[in-house]
């Protein structure tokens, strides 16, 4: 992995391109400001040139500026000059307004007498720049203190003219916007900002992006301290923290499977126990039982009453207590059928066999409550492995369960069997009572029964069974329309046909007793080789 894709080499790239496109935006930014500035000094420069030579012209020539600057030869004081001088003003060395482009500060003719205005009487004109190179006759200047008119955005320019009379002056009054000028000077410092929001924008999400994944990781660490342990975290990213989140899942993972083991072992020793005592227990019950059988038996035969209705009456009471040992007989049955451990001869059955096996425990009581048994068998339904002995066990618990929920109103129960990716599907449907919602996920514990006669143990060996058969039972029911069982079971798919041993793993190509070449389950054909792989589960011998 080289360092551009860890996540300091990242962070570090990330940094350092975010720093150099900063100072490139803001030394660009920087230059733009610049030459706004000089293109603005470079107008004002020429405008006052301008002014102070259309002065200079004033001052030479018999003619008055208003109209030297209509002149059509003349070139300096052009639309750019025009749009930034406010005013040029003559002064002459009496300090008297010679000349002026504002009418109301030019000279004005009375009866052929020209009338001058005092430089002294114009009260409106903007700051003088530059005042201290005048020297003394700064004092004749009436916009010579810095602080007049200081709310006015224009400027004045006083030039010395010497000539035959006496110095003369030409002031110019540039038009200067301030608060464009207040624009410009604040205009880096407004980029700069906008600069440095986007780049803390940029580094806020590179944090957030980069932090992301440490919360998750916290958030299911937490998780895992609660007591879960399906949490995972997004693993996609390929550095370091891409790394650790894969860890972290795999850490998780194995804690799972480490406490469902622990869970099983659990269960197992609590099974172990309680299959010890209840067999002790059983021995102990079934002893006394089979006696009292025995004992009924033998008052049947030997002490029934000659009178005919009393003879009734006598073989009804010891009818009923035969049935009574034989249901604690089968609950006593139930008890150790579920707390032993449980070896599944497995091999393959066929399927619709062993349901048509367990169908007959039910039809005499099915119609007797006028209930309609279906069976569904689709094309190509292979074999399963399983334990014919068990799966008649779960078959039986379900069926009888269905017919007891439809009781004596009748209704239907079917069967479907369909193959199903390497399963054979098993739905076992009945018009029945169904069960509440609040009790599906209960019907599988051990001793959970809604039935006033039941143990409870029922569904729990079907769960067993079916455990032992590496297949699944799922259950859906509505209240007051019915239940469907919804079983799958493994089918065989590779046999060797030397030893008849049947495997699941479809994978696996040479059997691990005699190295022969596995078949198809359907195919025949072996053929020796003597290295082979190990590594793969097997099923126990099929019955040759």
């Amino acid at each position: 992995m080289t360092f551009l894709n860890t996540f300091r080499g990242r962070l570090l790239l990330i940094l350092a391109f975010l720093l150099i496109t900063t100072l490139g935006v803001q030394y660009y930014l920087n230059l733009i400001t610049q030459r706004q500035n000089n293109d603005l000094s470079e107008a004002q420069t020429r405008a006052l040139v301008a002014g102070i030579a259309i002065g200079s012209n004033g001052i030479t020539s018999s003619e008055y500026m208003e109209d030297l600057i209509k002149r059509d030869d003349q070139t300096f004081f052009d639309e750019a000059a025009t749009e930034r001088i406010k005013d040029v003003i003559i002064v002459d060395n009496e300090w008297r307004i010679s000349d002026s482009l504002n009418p109301e500060y030019a000279p004005k003719f009375v009866n052929g007498f020209a009338e001058f205005r005092k430089l002294s009487e114009l009260k409106d004109l903007p700051v003088l720049m530059e005042a201290s190179r005048l020297g003394d006759d700064l004092k004749q200047f009436p916009n010579n203190k810095a602080d007049l008119n200081t709310n006015d955005d224009d400027e004045a320019h006083a030039i010395p003219i010497e000539t035959s009379k006496g110095r003369w002056y030409v002031m110019v009054l540039l038009k200067n916007d301030k608060s464009k000028a207040a624009w410009r000077a604040a205009q880096p410092l407004v980029y700069t900002l906008g600069v440095l929001l986007v780049s803390s924008l940029i580094t806020f999400w590179l944090v957030w992006r980069f932090s992301r994944p440490i919360s998750d990781l916290s958030a299911a660490a937490k998780h895992v301290a609660d007591g879960d342990l399906t949490v995972r975290v997004p693993q996609n990213r390929r550095d370091e923290l891409g790394r650790l989140g894969g860890n972290f899942n795999e850490m998780t993972a194995e804690l799972g499977k480490k406490r469902d083991l622990e869970a099983q072992l659990q269960q197992a020793e609590k099974s172990a126990v309680v299959g010890r005592l209840g067999s002790a227990i059983a021995h102990e019950i079934r002893n006394p039982l089979n006696y009292i059988n025995l004992t009924l038996d033998h008052l049947r035969s030997k002490y029934a009453p000659e009178d005919a209705e009393k003879r009734e009456k006598f073989d009804k009471l010891t009818s009923q207590l035969k049935d009574e040992v034989a249901r604690i007989n089968s609950q006593i049955s139930d008890f150790l059928n579920y707390s032993r451990p449980a070896n599944a001869n497995l091999r393959a059955v066929n399927a619709r066999q062993i349901v048509e096996d367990s169908l007959r425990i039910v039809e005499a009581q099915a119609a007797e409550n006028n209930i309609k048994i279906g069976v569904v068998e689709h094309e190509n339904v292979p074999q399963i492995m399983g334990d014919p002995e068990f799966l008649r066990s779960v078959f039986n618990n379900l069926f009888i369960n269905a017919v007891q929920s439809m009781g004596s109103e009748g209704g239907h129960l079917s069967v479907k069997i369909s193959p199903d990716d390497g399963f054979v599907r098993f739905e076992v449907t009945d018009t029945g009572n169904g069960i509440p919602a609040e009790n599906l996920s209960k019907i599988f514990e051990p001793y959970f029964s809604t039935k006033e006669t039941g143990t409870g143990l029922g569904l729990a060996i079907v769960h067993k069974i079916v455990d032992i058969h590496n297949g699944t039972i799922e259950v859906e029911s509505t209240e007051g329309e019915g239940t469907k069982f919804i079983l799958r079971l493994p089918v065989p798919v590779r046999i060797c046909r030397s030893c008849n041993r049947v495997y699941t793993d479809e994978t696996l190509t040479f059997c691990l007793d005699d190295g022969l070449i596995l078949s198809d389950y359907n195919d025949s054909g072996d053929v020796t080789r003597d290295n082979f792989s190990r590594d793969t589960k097997v099923i126990e011998n099929i019955e040759k």
